[in-house]
């Protein structure tokens, strides 16, 4: 045998005595790590197979729902909306509260809408824009049932400059003043919407066109 014939040999036994060695201590280590991968992976998605079916679940009542509403079934779409409510998963509970009240405005219980919104607005387990959306629909139906000070009380806050539904608060909110008589803080609030150019086109025609009125109307002084 040659002496480089010998070196290498001793040197794949070394290397075989290195790898058991390694292998005697770090093989259980990657066994359990191979094996916890494997379980975690399963796991997540075994998470993510029920999570979607009940979502994918809860959408399809949610579906229902709006179907037996807009077949003029209001009773039904309710009792379905509530139970919804109650066992449904991730947003669609507080989209049947939102829908439910639309539906009981739409068949003419205003005070029941009104209180299931201001249920929704009260809620801080709600997010904040969803909380912002009940105050400005209870305002919206109260501008025709209600006083100015019953609009006011709810989407006053949202009028503000900062605030993405502020053109539609301050359109319920010179409604509601012009209901009452208040023709001159009705045109400031018509005449803010006319002027802001982020306002949606079709709400300053509006705004506009009740500028004008009021103004023809001498209600303005």
């Amino acid at each position: 045998m040659s002496d480089d014939s010998f070196i290498r040999e001793v040197n794949e036994e070394m290397r075989q005595d290195q790898a058991r060695a390694l292998w005697d201590r770090f093989g259980p280590i990657a066994i359990g790590l191979a094996v916890a991968v494997v379980l975690a992976t399963a796991a997540w998605v075994g998470w993510e197979y029920w999570t979607t079916n009940r979502a994918n679940a809860s959408g399809d009542r949610y579906s229902q729902a709006l179907v037996l509403a807009g077949q003029d079934k209001p009773d039904e779409a309710l009792a379905a909306l509530e139970a919804l409510q109650a066992d449904g998963y991730g947003a669609y509970p507080v989209l049947a509260r939102m829908r439910a009240a639309t539906v009981l405005d739409a068949k003419g219980d205003k005070a029941a809408a009104v209180a299931a919104f201001d249920a929704v607005a009260a809620d801080n387990g709600v997010d904040a824009p969803v909380r912002d959306m009940a105050r400005l629909r209870a305002g919206l139906i109260l501008v025709d049932s209600g006083s100015y000070a019953d609009v006011s009380s709810r989407v006053e806050a949202l009028a503000a400059d900062t605030n993405p539904l502020r053109h539609s608060a301050r359109e319920a909110l010179g409604l509601a003043a012009w209901k009452e008589g208040r023709g001159a803080d009705a045109l400031t609030l018509f005449e803010q919407i006319s002027a802001d150019e982020l306002a949606p086109r079709n709400l300053r025609e509006r705004a506009t066109l009740m500028s004008e009125l009021i103004r023809g109307s001498g209600d303005a002084s």
